[in-house]
């Protein structure tokens, strides 16, 4: 009896022993992880945030799209999808006009450590008959398959000026069969350039004072960001309607297409469309699966227009060939 007793016990400290070794690797994780329990606040005390979108992505082969009409055709294989299904289309005036002109780059350091911690960092400018309007959008996210860790991290900028939060599921197919979707999640603060009034805009040392979330990331104090592969992309995007799912849950779509500024290398088309809603709770069982059938079917319809495994962000971070580490 004596002889098990002590095996027994050995039998346990090799557990415990494992146990510990598993906690080790755990930390060794990405810096950004982050736990999360529903109900949990903020560091000062603010309610979490929660999803309040669905948007829903399609990225597209970009060959066929060397005119408006092809956004335009199509936008017919939308209008005929939906009806199919069951899904109410409402035509935008604006699909009939030209289209939307908008210059975006991506800022990051020269290893990617932004993107390859689920970071992205994006500034976008409108432009009006070949002149650039308004305010130039910052948009700060952080894109994650863990909705628990995409909840946990704060993205709030700590800027005097005005700011808005959105957190969206965001529905791409399969990356390698039609039919399905998976979801990335996408915490996002975006604001106008004007209300960030630091000076270097492109340091490290700014961006970790306007971006707490980012502090773990810096390793010296005079790091600078830069555009992402030198990269300067021109959007292309037409408005195309408004989808009605029913109940109220009504959401606009568009199409676009991502191309380099100078060479005018074609990068990647999206078709895309967002509701929004004021809690998940709120969203009827019957239109959560109109949405999906509408999603799916749509795959199956425009299959051989699909480009499967990419995003719009992606296909910039890999314009030099290189490979980042995205959780995308």
């Amino acid at each position: 009896m004596a002889k098990k007793d002590k095996d027994k016990d050995a039998k346990n400290k090799k557990k415990k022993d494992k146990g510990k070794k598993d906690k080790s690797k755990k930390a060794a994780e990405p810096v950004v992880q982050q736990t999360y329990t529903p109900g949990q606040s903020y560091a000062d005390g603010t309610p979490m945030d929660s999803v309040t979108y669905l948007e829903a992505k399609l990225i597209l082969k970009p060959d066929r799209f060397t005119s408006v009409q092809a956004f335009r055709d199509f936008g017919k294989l939308v209008q005929k999808t939906a009806k199919r299904v069951g899904v109410g289309f409402i035509p935008d005036v604006e699909a009939g006009l030209r289209p939307q002109v908008r210059e975006i780059t991506f800022g990051d350091t020269a290893d990617f450590r932004l993107y390859n911690n689920a970071f992205i960092l994006r500034r976008r400018i409108a432009y009006v008959d070949g002149f650039p309007v308004g305010d130039p959008e910052i948009v700060f996210k952080f894109r994650h398959p863990d909705e628990k860790q995409a909840t946990s991290l704060d993205v709030r900028p700590n800027i005097a000026g005005k700011y808005r939060i959105k957190f969206k599921a965001e529905a791409l197919p399969l990356k390698n069969e039609v039919g399905g979707y998976r979801i990335l999640y996408s915490h996002n603060c975006q604001f106008g350039l004007s209300q960030m009034h630091d000076a270097d805009k492109m340091s490290m040392a700014t961006l970790v004072k306007v971006f707490p979330a980012l502090g773990k990331l810096q390793k010296q104090s005079d790091e600078k960001l830069s555009l992402v592969n030198g990269g300067i992309v021109e959007e292309v995007l037409l408005p195309l309607g408004q989808l009605d799912f029913g109940k109220g849950l009504v959401g606009k779509c568009d199409i676009g297409l991502w191309r380099t500024r100078g060479e005018h290398k074609s990068l990647v088309g999206e078709f895309a469309f967002q509701v929004q809603f004021d809690k998940r709770e709120s969203v009827g069982d019957k239109q959560k699966k109109l949405a999906a059938q509408f999603y799916i079917s749509l795959q199956n319809d425009v299959a051989d227009w699909l480009a499967l495994g990419v995003t719009k962000t992606g296909m910039v971070y890999r314009l030099n060939g290189n490979e980042p580490q995205s959780h995308e």
